[in-house]
């Protein structure tokens, strides 16, 4: 795998995974002020979910990676 294309595969991994941890420990508002969604988090705490997409991001794209190099499995043949 090329330096773009491993770049490539790791942003589209990124983004998944990012919409997986997205929802992990959201608790709604206890009291819903005007203007605002019921279901919007009180603390969405972003900055870490981001740390932890990029953790499993990292770790799906080196797994990945690791079957790619070592040739485990191939649809050449």
């Amino acid at each position: 795998m090329n330096f773009l294309t491993s770049l490539a595969v790791y942003f589209v991994i990124w983004w998944i995974s990012l919409f997986i941890v997205l929802p992990w420990g959201n608790r709604p508002e206890e009291k819903v002020i005007l203007g605002n969604e019921k279901s919007a988090p009180a603390k969405p705490r972003i900055l870490v979910k981001f740390l932890i997409t990029t953790l499993l991001a990292a770790f799906i794209w080196s797994c990945l990676w690791l079957v790619i190099y070592f040739k485990v499995f191939s649809i050449i043949e």
